[in-house]
């Protein structure tokens, strides 16, 4: 059968005759593949027909103001931590895209989550990867054992469509996108073309059956889910499990959902029987050690909807090199050399001739300015040699001028400090004051101290 050569963007899917530099649909450089496909087929044609033949039924115009919405209907995962990062529970006939690298949980995690939705309809578990022995072998180790969990090995997404038609399952799981091929397309799977008219095909199934399907991806070495970008884009959840795999804590990371927030956290621990999810989320992030040692500073940081205390340690030491290192593990490298500047300019501490590592136990990425006030006060610890006060929590951005600046949620970033036992909070002086004025907060019994610059926050740890 006659083919013809054809050009994808990876970004956007961009499809072209030719080779581009520049995508005109993403304007990204140097994205553009080749790939053969057939000439008498158009590779587009079902996946728009899928889409067109969805929404038939609703393609009447209507006036916004007489569309009434449905109560969305979500089922529970039984993990409160997972439902936490999908909104309240998956969607019903939702379409969901989970990545991570190899390794790092992903099966796992689904083969329990099939266990849990076993108990509301059938689930067709289909993989591409792995052997039935296989599979059987871990929902052994799982502990896995229902009667409503069908299996299917299986490649061919024609076939599976077939089975799909024959079993009526209420979830889907595939395992894993890239090895899902469409007959109909002559690339080979994991190629752009396949990935994006399996990805529709699948929402098609999701859209019009009302069926839940659970799709597994590879990354790449960048960290994001193989195949073309726009793969992301027409799915309605997308979860990333992140953490080292030599490590035991997971991170289920939500960057996208059509039905709930973005950049919610569920964290689990990789243990013999599965995936357990954490509760105490701090727990995790905070040294073991009892002892204070100079140099480490508790920040409260939100995560999505949850409040995370996180510890942040920094070491100072004299530079032997003309240009002093800095390194930040968990911290923007720029944000680290700001508050330097602000140490050395406001507060007479000379930064210039000393080596500068900070770290983020746990792996956590500390993105918000709040975490400016105990990254500084932690390098400022460390270079007095003067330990803090494990009870003590500081929260503040610090500005260019050394003047030590309110952020959002305060109230709900100092219910979860007192909670936890904290005896002292260091923040923004008007802030702090607003808050003990509100009668509502009677009821916290952590002692709140206000300082308007960084220098009085250094006086203060160092009187103490």
């Amino acid at each position: 059968m006659a083919t013809n050569t054809v050009f994808f963007c990876k970004e956007c899917g961009y499809e072209s005759s030719k080779w581009l530099g520049r995508c005109p649909g993403c304007n990204n450089w140097n994205s553009f593949v080749e790939e053969k496909v057939n000439k008498s087929k158009t590779k587009s044609s079902s996946s728009n027909r899928s889409f067109s033949n969805t929404f038939n039924e609703n393609s009447k115009v209507k006036k916004l103001n007489e569309i009434i919405v449905k109560d969305t209907v979500r089922i529970k995962t039984g993990y409160e931590e997972l439902d936490r990062v999908f909104g309240g529970g998956i969607v019903e006939g939702s379409l969901t895209l989970i990545g991570g690298e190899p390794g790092i949980g992903k099966s796992t995690l689904i083969m329990q989550v099939c266990n849990n939705l076993s108990k509301h309809g059938t689930v067709l578990y289909v993989s591409g990867e792995e052997s039935e022995e296989q599979v059987k072998l871990r929902s052994d180790r799982l502990k896995v054992n229902s009667d409503n969990i069908l299996f299917l090995n299986e490649t061919n997404l024609g076939e599976i469509e077939n089975k799909i038609a024959n079993t009526e399952p209420k979830f889907i799981i595939i395992d894993s996108i890239q090895t899902m091929y469409d007959e109909d397309i002559t690339s080979v799977p994991g190629s752009i073309s396949q990935v994006k008219e399996v990805t529709a095909r699948l929402m098609y199934i999701a859209k019009k059956k009302k069926i839940t399907v659970i799709v597994i991806g590879h990354v790449t070495k960048d960290g994001v889910i193989a195949g073309p970008r726009i793969l992301e884009h027409m799915v309605d959840t997308v979860l990333y499990i992140e953490g080292e795999r030599y490590f035991l804590h997971r991170i289920v990371r939500g960057v996208k959902n059509r039905f709930g927030s973005t950049n919610e956290i569920g964290v689990f621990e990789m243990q013999d029987i599965g995936m357990v999810e954490v509760t105490n989320m701090s727990e995790v992030f905070l040294s073991d050690t009892n002892t204070n040692l100079p140099g480490t500073a508790i920040v409260p940081t939100l995560e999505g909807t949850s409040v995370i205390l996180l510890e942040v340690q920094a070491l100072t030491s004299h530079s032997y090199y003309n240009m002093p290192r800095r390194v930040a593990n968990g911290i923007d490298i720029n944000r680290l050399n700001m508050i330097l500047a602000v140490l050395e300019k406001r507060c007479n501490i000379n930064m210039g001739a000393q080596d500068v590592y900070v770290n983020v136990i746990g792996g956590i990425k500390l993105d918000e300015p709040a975490c400016d006030l105990a990254i500084a006060l932690s390098i400022v610890s460390n270079y007095k040699n003067i330990p803090i006060d494990k009870k003590t929590v500081f929260i503040g951005e610090i500005g260019l001028t050394g003047e030590v600046r309110s952020t959002n949620n305060f109230e709900k970033r100092v219910r979860q400090i007192s909670k936890m036992g904290y005896n002292v909070i260091l923040s923004n002086k008007k802030q702090v004051d607003r808050f003990k004025n509100d009668e509502k907060n009677s009821d916290i019994k952590a002692k709140l101290i206000g300082v308007n610059t960084i220098e009085e926050a250094i006086m203060y740890i160092l009187k103490k």
